[in-house]
C-alpha cells in the first residue's frame, strides 16, 4: 500500500489558512457599537421668587408679577430655550412614580400673573413655551430624615464658645445675599441669576460656608461633618431621581435653589454619560 505524504508546500498552506481563521475568530468587530449620546444638563441656581422664608439664608426677591419683571422673565425663557431643552426638572417633591408634576398639567398662562414661585415663572413657563407635555419633580424631602441638621451645629458652638465663628459665617452669607439683591434693583433678573451661577461664586459659597462647619467638632461629636454628609445625601438623591427621568441625548434644565448648585454640578460632571452645560452661556 502506498501512502501519500503532503508536501511541505501543502502543510504550509494548511497552517496559513488555520491561522487566518483563528485570527478572524479572535479579532473584535471592525466597527464597535456607537456610544449612547450624552445627557446634557444645565443646573440653573435661583433664589426663591416667592420669598417663602424657609431657608437659613436667601435673597429677598423683588415682586416678580410686575409688568417689568414679567418682561424680563419672558426674555429669560427665550434665552434658555436656545439650549433646546428636551426636559425641565424643578425643586418640588414627586407625588407620582414617574416624577411628572401634576401642577404643570393644570398650568395656564394666567398663572404667570398670580404665582411668583420660580417653578411657575421659569420652569412651567419654559416647558410650555417649548411644548413639553411634562415637567419633572425631583426634590428630596423627608419627615423622618433631617438633611440639614443645623440645630446640632448650633448647640455645639454654643456649648463650646464658638458662636463668634457662626456669626461671622452668617454675616458673610448675608453680604452675598445683599449683593444679589442690589444687582436685582438695577439689572434684569437674568443677570442677578448669572451672578449666582458663576462657577467661582458657587465654589466659594460652598467651601466658605459648609466646609467651615467641619471645624465644629471634638473627639466625641462632629456635628459639622454630619451636616455636610446629610446635605450631600439630599443632593445625591435629587440627582439619582434625575437619572431616572433622563434618556440618552436629553438636554435637561434643572431649576433649583442656588445652594444646591455645588453638588448637583459636581454629580453631573462626574457621572459617566452626563455633560454639564453652563447657564451663563445663555444668561449673559
Amino acid at each position: 500500500m502506498i501512502r501519500l505524504r503532503p508536501s511541505r508546500l501543502v502543510w504550509s498552506t494548511i497552517f496559513l489558512l488555520l491561522g487566518v481563521a483563528a485570527g478572524r475568530a479572535q479579532s473584535p468587530s471592525a466597527t464597535p457599537p456607537p456610544s449612547p449620546a450624552p445627557i446634557r444638563v444645565m443646573i440653573l441656581g435661583t433664589y426663591h421668587f416667592g420669598n417663602p422664608n424657609q431657608d437659613l439664608h436667601d435673597v429677598k426677591a423683588d415682586n416678580m408679577l410686575t409688568p417689568k419683571r414679567q418682561e424680563e422673565l419672558a426674555d429669560l425663557a427665550n434665552r434658555l430655550a436656545r439650549f433646546a431643552p428636551t426636559a425641565v426638572a424643578v425643586e418640588s417633591t414627586a407625588k407620582r412614580p414617574d416624577f411628572t408634576d401634576p401642577g404643570y398639567e393644570k398650568f395656564t398662562a394666567a398663572d404667570l400673573a398670580k404665582d411668583a414661585n420660580e417653578t411657575t415663572q421659569i420652569g412651567y413657563r419654559l416647558a410650555r413655551q417649548l411644548g413639553h407635555k411634562a415637567v419633572y419633580d425631583i426634590d428630596e424631602q423627608s419627615e423622618t430624615v433631617d438633611y440639614f441638621p443645623f440645630g446640632k451645629v448650633q448647640e455645639f458652638v454654643e456649648a463650646h464658645g464658638q458662636t463668634g465663628v457662626l456669626e461671622r459665617l452668617h454675616a458673610d452669607v448675608q453680604t452675598d445675599m445683599a449683593a444679589i439683591e442690589e444687582t436685582q434693583k438695577t439689572q434684569p433678573v437674568r443677570l442677578a441669576l448669572a451672578r449666582m451661577n458663576e462657577p467661582a461664586y458657587i465654589l466659594h459659597s460652598n467651601d466658605a460656608f459648609y466646609y467651615t462647619f467641619l471645624k465644629m467638632a471634638d473627639a466625641r461629636t462632629q456635628p459639622g461633618a454630619e451636616l455636610n454628609a446629610m446635605w450631600y445625601m439630599r443632593n445625591a438623591k435629587i440627582f439619582s431621581k434625575l437619572t431616572l427621568t433622563a434618556k440618552p441625548g436629553d438636554r435637561i434644565v434643572v431649576i433649583f435653589g442656588g445652594g444646591h448648585c455645588y453638588w448637583l454640578r459636581h454629580l453631573v460632571e462626574h457621572t459617566p454619560g452626563y455633560q454639564l452645560v453652563e447657564p451663563n452661556e445663555y444668561l449673559k
